[in-house]
Formats: C-alpha cells, structure tokens, sequence
C-alpha cells in the first residue's frame, strides 16, 4: 500500500501533464503485477463497492483517536475531507504494516459480510500499521471516495511506453467488462486471441467544446454537420453471432436495454456501430428525463418499455466484418454505414442520426438554433476526411452546443469544499421568489463557475454574514445574486421549487442587481412549460 501512497501523493502534487506521465511509468516498471491491475482499475473508475459507511467510520476515528465526537465533527468541518480528517487525527500506528495494495483490496471485499463489531475490529488493526498517507488512501478506497486526476489518453500513454506497445492497442486493452481479481496483468497486456477480443469495445472518440464562430474552421464543405444528441453514447457489437452494448462509461448495458439485445437477429454482418441510446416515441426523441427512468434499473418492466422504448441513433462506423475500420475516412464510413443500416431494416430500434445539410456557415447557425425544439443538444462538425480517433483530440470533431438556460439566483446557503478549498466555501445553494409567499425557495446547488478571486470574497462574505448553521452547512444572509446556467429542467417533487434542472453551474456574479432583482419561481415554472419535461 505504501508503495500506490506514494503514487497518489505524487500524481496529486503536480498539474504538469510530463511529470504525471513519468511518476506513472515509474510505477508501471516497478508494481507488483497484481498491484498494478489495480491501479489501473481505480484510475480508470472501477471502484470497489463501499463496505461500511462513513458514519460509522466517524465514530471509530473518534475513538481511536480519544476524541469526543463534537471535536471530531468540528476538526472535519475545518478539513473538509473525511478520509483527511481521520488521518490527521488518528495515533501514529504503533506497528507497519507491509502489505500489497492488492492485499488490501482483497481486504476490502472481505469485510463486507462481516458483523459490525468485526468491521470496526479489523479497520482499527488496518489503521494501526499505517503511515499517515496509507491511511488517507485507504480511507478514500474504504468510504468509496477515491478520485484523481489521471486522464484516460495518460495513463494509456504511460502503459503504452512501459509495454512498448501500439497507444490504440492499450486503449484498446483497458476498455471492456475486466476486473483486477480474474484477470491475469499479461492476459490483459500480453498476447490477444480472439475470444478475448469478441465483446470489447473501442475507444470512444471524444469532440472539443467550439468557442470560436463555425467559420473559423474554414470552408463548410470539408465539414459533416450532425444533431449532438442527449442520451446515452455508446457501442453496438456485433461479432460471431452475439451482439454486446457499451456505455462511454465502461459499462455493459445489453441487458438494460432488452429491445435493442433483438438487433442481433437483424444486423446482416458483424460490425462495431458508435451512437446514441435515445429515448424515442411515436417518432419524437423524449427528454433526457425520460431515460433516467431507465438508467440505473437491473430489470425493466414491460410497463417501462411501452412507457418509454429507446433505439440507437448510429453515428458511425467502426468495424466491419470484423475489420477495424476507424482509419478509413469519414466519408467512407458513413456510406459504409448507411448500407449497414438499411439492410438492417429495423427503424424502430437503429436509425441514422441524421446529416444537416448546408452551404455556408448561416445556414448551419440557423440549423443550430433548432435544436433545443428536437430535444438536441447542438451540433457535432466532422471533418469528412477525418479518421475515428481515440479520447479528445482537438482539431477533427468538434461539439458546437445551444446556449444554456439561464436564471438569476440569490445565494441563501454555502458550504466548504475539498481538496484544495477544504477551507473555502464553494458549494452554494440559490434560491427565487415565490411571490405569493413573498419568500426564497431553493431551486439549485452549484459550485463551479467562480473565479479564484470570487470564490474568496464570497467566502469572505460567508463568514461575515452567516444567520444559521447546521453542521457543515450555513445559512447567510440573502444579498448576492448569480446568474445560473443549465441545460435543462424537469418536474420534480423531491423539490421544493417543484423543478429539478441539469448541470447547473455559475455563469457570473451579477454585482448590478439587488436581491429584488431575481428570478421569480414562476419564472421557472414558465421554463419548464416550455423547456422540461
């Protein structure tokens, strides 16, 4: 465990892409095989399942540590990370433990089916022969917190280089169904043979945010122009007589979606589709809303299939008849595509996503500014000549999204955050008027969108102008207004507003007006009659 401390203090250290990639091939070439698999599983999101929960770790540092529960809840108010916190007040370990971090994974899984008293038992030994940084680790793989930032195209690189092996080909490895307790580290980096290779996806191709006006990319006419869809993006397999789905998030969905499992049936050869899980009834795409009813569920009722049928809208083309085509030309593709789809002959479960046509940039801009209407998200631009890449690269693809909705909200709440700001508050709560009642009703939390500069002076202000507290969370006095920004609303009644919206987060502060001046809740009501769902 020392040993991926070290690595995770490191890599937490620096912001410098170089430096990260060094301190990892440092790793790669010296881990412990098994260790490895299981560094790459939690820099790339497989996290292993919580087996006690936080309150019962509070309790047990208080313990440890001889502290009264008040003062340890306090200490954590004042840190801001709970992992942090146990480890800067637990005792230094009277033994050290030498331990793999495989060892302690396995010990992980191990304490789930045990009593309470057995937990808090083997948790006190664990942390008894840790060194500070171990224990932080541990406390964030424990609690099933445990984050860094490692992107995906890094530690690609950093295995492609150790192993001498192809950037793609690594990408390549690490996507699919594997975990670090059945699989062997050369039966994921050593030789492939083909039962390996029949279920897993490719890399996902990832577009850059457009800033700049569309026709700083030149002339239109290099350009493919598509609908930027709002569902889930995923991977259609279909090879030797079984058909796979995959999420962009590394997750095996087929039996999520059991209508689209029947494709199998119908696709007229093997082939790798990139697209879109939608929700789609009587030829209109649903909201986004109407997927999260979906998403997450282990079995679906025939009620929720009839309720809400989803298809795949295909993108693109990345295999066919069981060769790798992403270096093929877009343009290619497509065509190749489009035979695909029409042999297919199953409207109801894949459709083309359609191509926009246009002449000049005008046109495109106007295209655009429908797309809310379609429950679109904006445009996607390809280059027609463009190859199927791995992770984001800028330059080919690009994502050209409609501006967000807005509304002006009064700061009512605020809470510390972490990491770095564990003694800043960051973490606000906005609210609008409801004017029949002639009061505040919280509508939003969000956290990003300040600058460095802001965020001290509206801590600052916090601090100044705190009414109430519970626990970690105070209530100040209702004076700033912000402007909001999200991408989307909904009915809610987990609410209080009665609305629920989507990617919230700060677009500016806004100095010119009075708390008088904000949004009202029928304001959002309005939105929602137009916008939601």
């Amino acid at each position: 465990m020392r040993q991926f401390a070290h690595l995770f203090a490191q890599l937490d250290q620096t912001n410098k892409t170089n430096a990260k990639l060094a301190i990892l091939k440092e790793y790669l070439a010296q881990a412990p095989p098994k260790d490895i698999l299981w560094a790459l599983a939690l820099f790339t999101g497989k996290r292993p399942r919580r087996p006690v929960n936080s309150n019962l770790l509070r309790y047990w540092a208080a313990e440890a540590a001889s502290l009264p529960l008040w003062l340890f809840e306090e200490s954590y108010h004042v840190v801001g990370d709970l992992s942090e916190t146990i480890a800067l007040l637990l005792p230094p370990p009277e033994q050290q433990h030498a331990e793999s971090l495989a060892y302690w994974m396995d010990f992980l899984k191990k304490l789930h089916p045990l009593e309470e008293a057995d937990k808090k038992a083997a948790i006190l030994e664990a942390w008894n022969g840790m060194e500070r940084g171990e224990q932080f680790v541990f406390n964030k793989l424990m609690s099933g917190s445990f984050r860094i930032g490692i992107s995906q195209n890094l530690m690609v690189r950093a295995i492609a280089e150790v192993r001498e092996m192809d950037p793609a080909v690594a990408a390549h490895r690490l996507m699919g169904n594997w975990e670090p307790d059945t699989v062997d580290f050369e039966d994921l980096f050593g030789e492939e043979d083909a039962t390996d290779r029949l279920s897993r996806p490719y890399p996902f191709y990832l577009a850059h945010a457009l800033e700049a006006a569309p026709d700083s990319l030149g002339e239109p006419r290099e350009w493919q122009a598509e609908w930027k869809w709002d569902g889930i993006r995923s991977q259609l397999i279909n090879r030797q007589g079984e058909l796979f789905i995959w999420s962009r998030g590394e997750e095996l969905v087929t039996d999520k979606y059991p209508e689209l499992a029947a494709l199998q049936q119908y696709l007229p050869y093997d082939c790798v589709v990139d697209g879109e899980i939608l929700p789609v009834k009587d030829g209109a795409v649903m909201p986004f809303a109407a997927l999260q009813t979906r998403i997450g569920r282990k079995t679906v009722s025939r009620k929720q299939l009839i309720d809400t049928p989803v298809k795949i809208y295909a993108y693109d083309l990345l295999e066919l008849e069981g060769e790798d085509i992403r270096q093929w030309p877009l343009e290619k593709r497509r065509q190749a595509l489009e035979q695909l789809v029409k042999q297919t002959r199953q409207p109801t479960l894949l459709e083309l996503s359609a191509v926009i046509d246009f002449e000049d940039w005008e046109q495109l801009v106007q295209a655009r500014n429908d797309s809310r209407s379609l429950m679109a998200e904006g445009l996607m631009l390809k280059r027609k000549d463009s190859a199927f890449g791995v992770g984001r690269k800028r330059g080919d693809w690009w994502k050209w999204k409609i501006e967000p909705l807005t509304i002006d909200g009064v700061l009512v709440y605020a809470q510390k955050g972490s990491g770095r700001r564990a003694d800043l508050y960051t973490d606000y709560t906005f609210a609008v008027w409801d004017e029949d009642e002639k009061q505040l009703v919280p509508f939003a939390k969000a956290y990003s969108g300040l600058s460095d500069a802001e965020i001290r002076r509206v801590d600052n202000f916090v601090k100044r102008n705190t009414k109430e507290r519970f626990g970690p969370v105070r209530t100040v006095n209702p004076e700033l207004v912000f402007e909001i920004a999200f991408e989307g609303i909904q009915q809610s009644n987990r609410h209080k507003s009665g609305v629920a919206i989507r990617f919230p987060r700060i677009l500016r502060w806004r100095h010119d007006k009075k708390p008088a001046d904000a949004n009202t809740l029928k304001d959002l009501q309005e939105m929602l009659t137009v916008y939601g769902s």
